[in-house]
C-alpha cells in the first residue's frame, strides 16, 4: 500500500512517501520570509510525487495530521487530503483513494519512540493533552500535576514552565524528529479511511476576527 502522508498543523511542513512501513522519501519544510510553510505543500507533493514517477492516482492512503495546531495548517491539509480523496474515487472509482486523519498529539507522543504524556500550548493559560487519548485543553495547574517524574513531550512555549517538575520534558521543536514518518505508519493502524469523514480537530474554536 503506497501512503502520501502531510502534516502542516504545526511548525513545519512534513511529507512521506511510503510503502506500507517502508519509507520511500522524507522531507520536512520550514517557513521563509515570504510564505507560511503551509504555501509549498501541494507543490511539496507533487514534486515528491514525480521524482518517484507516481501520480496522485498512484496513492492507496492518504494519511494527514488533523490538529490541534494551526488554524491554517489545519485547514491547508485536511482540505488537500479530502480533495485528492475524493478525485481518487472519481478517477479510481470503488473506495477510491483512503483518507486517514491522526491528532498531532498522538503523532507527537511517538517521537521518543514510546506513547508518551504530550501537553502543548493552548494559550489562554491552557494545554492540549494526551495520554493515550485526548483529555482535551486543560488549565496549565492541573497539567503540572500531571507532569511530575513523566516522559513529556511538549513545546518550546511551555518547555520551560514543565521542567521544573520533570527532567523528562523534550519540545518536538527542539530536534528534527521524523513526524511525517510517524504519521505514515500510524496511518496504517487506522480504521477509519472514508475521506468524507475527515474533519479538523478543533478543541477550542477557531479564533473569529471582526
Amino acid at each position: 500500500m503506497k501512503i502520501l502522508a502531510f502534516d502542516t498543523c504545526l511548525d513545519k511542513t512534513y511529507i512521506t512517501l511510503s510503502e506500507d512501513s517502508n519509507i520511500i522519501k522524507s522531507e520536512t519544510i520550514l517557513s521563509d520570509d515570504n510564505n507560511y510553510h503551509s504555501a509549498y505543500l501541494i507543490s511539496t507533493i507533487v514534486r515528491v510525487l514525480k521524482e518517484n514517477n507516481l501520480t496522485p492516482m498512484d496513492i492507496d492512503m492518504i494519511a494527514t495530521d488533523i490538529g490541534p495546531g494551526s488554524f491554517t495548517g489545519i485547514r491547508a491539509c485536511t482540505t488537500v487530503a479530502r480533495v485528492l480523496a475524493q478525485q481518487g474515487e472519481f478517477i479510481k472509482g470503488g473506495s477510491g483513494i483512503k483518507a486517514v486523519g491522526v491528532s498531532s498529539l498522538e503523532i507527537l507522543s511517538q517521537i521518543l519512540g514510546e506513547n508518551n504524556l504530550t501537553a502543548l500550548d493552548a494559550r489562554k493559560n491552557k494545554a492540549y493533552v494526551y495520554d493515550g487519548r485526548i483529555l482535551g485543553a486543560i488549565e496549565l495547574e492541573k497539567v503540572d500535576k500531571m507532569v511530575k517524574d513523566r516522559v513529556l513531550i511538549t513545546d518550546n512555549s511551555l518547555l520551560p514552565r514543565f521542567s521544573q517538575y520533570t527532567d523528562k520534558a523534550v519540545s518536538y521543536q527542539a530536534d528534527n524528529y521524523p513526524i511525517g514518518e510517524i504519521l505514515a505508519k500510524l496511518a496504517l493502524n487506522k480504521t477509519e479511511t472514508d475521506w468524507r469523514k475527515l474533519k479538523p480537530l478543533y478543541i477550542q474554536p477557531p479564533p473569529v476576527f471582526t
